[in-house]
């Protein structure tokens, strides 16, 4: 189906009209100019070169459109695909379009950490001189001419880091991850590719990649004493006059940063976490700035350098593979030398697209592999645990997340001046559908209690904020009379085919501690803000001047669900790891998951003081 798709001028064009979904700018889709009309037959006739750039970010491991944890294609509400091997097809496509001769392929980071196919390949039988990682071979075979880092791919430690970047057949850049002491880059800063103009001279494309600077506290385990992160706009201002005289026409900057200047982390660093629009503007001499990192899709924007006025183009294609940004340069020559006239935008949808048949086959015996490694068995459980009626009554399953969460954050804050207080953790009832049932619990048993890609962080509130934000997350229920008995759906708030306005099940947080027990009642028969009585910790009132490390995920604590307090709360823990994987490493580690260990009941729904009856 390729061949023909790559072979047939119609099909081709055919492809990237299904494929657009974002502004055009001056891509034109099926009546875009070849390469050969946009004058890469040299310039000197007057004529413009279009040079393209194919972008991709965040691919996190994936490489199939496949859903490791359900082990069934992936599919979302959206219907988006996912995996290098659709986005290839896309490339491929556009590269047949324009002339692979003036297209430049890139990536933005986040490549080697994300999927259980990724994990594997670190974690379980990691990959050395002799084994290939699968992202290092998709990749390899697509044809990319640089990436830059992200974040997560230090998640696995330097060593596994370098094993992957030998096995990459283009290189890995990253102006700001700098040794130490010397102040040098570890990594290559940029490269220059020489694009071939036939009657003219050459275009030289500057390449530059930067990273978040966050890598500092999310992996301090792995890089304190070793590798540092100066901010993405202090390395570009060093780094773009270096591409300029070393000869570059035209320079782009891959960067793992957002565009949307901001961070999670706060003023703990010096340097802003997303600062790709914020480089763009203060730093001269960019044309064009592929985004990565905030996993949102910027088909074009762009952005006017304070000093020059010049506009410079963004664009961020999603995340997972499921868009390729295309970034067209119309170059002229000016005085002899080529400079960017004009420029635009668009990104292309993977779920138009056939997965490329090369991707498929090579990789098909790794993706078996992990197919058969999370239906596996990594521990057991003494007694099952359901998540059913997590929304309405305490249960062993939230008990569990709840548990893991706040152990992890108990065991960071060792050494730490946060070291001596009380450890609380939240957990919400993601998914009613799932269980771990007692004796073998797979892989997949344990993922299915959390859905979602939520990483740990930990912040700091008080008492009094304690129960603020317990009285925001009772809004989930309404206000009722009587004891019942009561249906589910009479009792919540939750969306419902009938109330698709409703309040998310995820949007319904449940507290519990971990030393001592966080003890409360939700009396349903009191307004929204005066619902949470009892509330206790180790047996006690709760001190509501006193403080408590509050373990919670990166959506609640960037803002998810508008929670009080939790965006302004000091974090004291954010190592960026997801929940999801360290709930399945808990298991592997323990072997044994023994719910009476960490399961009570902590909360319960009441109306006017007395337990209320509900029947599923």
């Amino acid at each position: 189906m390729t061949k023909d798709l790559l072979g047939s001028e119609t099909t081709r064009r055919q492809l990237l009209t299904m494929a657009a979904v974002g502004g055009a700018g001056l891509f034109t889709l099926a009546g875009a100019p070849t390469s050969a009309a946009a004058g890469s037959g040299g310039g000197s006739n007057g004529r413009p070169l279009r040079l393209t750039v194919l972008g991709t970010t965040d691919l996190h491991g994936n490489v199939y459109n496949w859903d490791y944890f359900k082990d069934a294609t992936y599919q979302d509400s959206a219907g988006n695909h996912v995996g290098l091997a659709k986005a290839a097809t896309l490339i491929k496509a556009v590269r047949a379009e324009r002339g692979a001769e003036t297209c430049i392929t890139l990536d933005a980071g986040d490549t080697i950490q994300g999927t259980p196919l990724a994990y594997y390949y670190a974690k379980i039988d990691p990959i050395t001189e002799g084994s290939k990682h699968p992202m290092a071979q998709s990749m390899n075979l697509v044809g990319y001419d640089a990436a830059a880092l992200g974040n997560h791919e230090y998640n696995y430690g330097l060593d596994l880091l370098r094993t992957w970047e030998d096995q990459l057949n283009f290189p890995l850049l990253s102006a700001n991850s700098v040794d130490w002491d010397t102040g040098q880059p570890v990594f290559r800063p940029y490269v220059i590719k020489t694009v071939k103009v036939p009657g003219s001279k050459p275009v030289r494309v500057g390449i530059l990649g930067l990273v978040t600077p966050g890598v500092a506290i999310w992996d301090k385990a792995n890089v304190e004493g070793r590798v540092r992160f100066p901010g993405i706009v202090e390395q570009a201002a060093l780094f773009v006059p270096r591409l300029k005289a070393a000869g570059a026409d035209v320079v782009i900057v891959s960067v793992h940063s957002g565009a949307d200047t901001s961070s999670s982390y706060g003023d703990a660093l010096p340097y802003p976490e997303n600062a790709a629009s914020l480089m763009a503007e203060q730093v001269p001499g960019i044309d064009a700035v592929l985004v990565g990192h905030a996993h949102k899709e910027i088909p074009q924007r762009f952005v006017t350098n304070q000093q020059t006025g010049k506009q410079v183009l963004l664009s961020e294609p999603l995340y997972w593979g499921m868009r390729v940004t295309v970034m067209d340069l119309d170059l002229v020559k000016v005085r002899g030398q080529w400079q960017v006239a004009s420029s635009g935008a668009t990104t292309l949808n993977s779920n138009t697209a056939p997965e490329d048949p090369e991707i498929a086959a090579l990789l098909r015996d790794s993706h078996e592999r992990v197919r058969d490694y999370v239906n596996s068995v990594v521990g057991e459980c003494l007694s099952p645990m359901s998540a059913a009626t997590s929304r309405y009554e305490d249960t062993a399953a939230m008990d569990f997340i709840n548990h893991v969460q706040a152990d992890a954050v108990k065991q960071a804050l060792a050494g730490t001046p946060q070291e001596g207080l009380p450890v609380l953790s939240i957990a919400a009832p993601f998914n009613k559908n799932a269980a771990i049932p007692a004796g073998d619990v797979t892989v997949r048993d344990v993922a299915g209690l959390y859905i979602y890609d939520n990483t740990l962080l930990a912040i700091v509130l008080t008492g009094a904020q304690v129960k603020d934000y317990l009285e925001y997350s009772s809004r989930y229920f309404k206000k009722v009379s009587g004891t019942g008995p009561f249906a589910p759906d009479d009792l919540t708030n939750a969306v419902t085919d009938t109330a698709p306005n409703g309040t998310p099940d995820y949007n319904y947080d449940i507290m519990g501690g971990l030393d001592a027990a966080l003890t409360y009642d939700i009396d349903v028969a009191q307004d929204p803000g005066q619902r949470i009585l009892n509330l206790s910790y180790d047996g006690a009132a709760i001190d509501m001047s006193g403080e408590f490390v509050i373990a919670i995920n990166n959506y609640r604590q960037s803002g998810g669900g508008n929670f009080p307090h939790v965006t302004s709360a000091p974090v004291v823990y954010n190592r960026q790891i997801e929940i999801r994987q360290m709930l399945i490493d808990w298991v592997s580690a323990q072997g044994v998951i023994d719910p009476s260990t960490f399961s009570a009941i902590d909360w319960r729904l009441v109306s006017a003081g007395t337990p209320l009856t509900i029947t599923p």
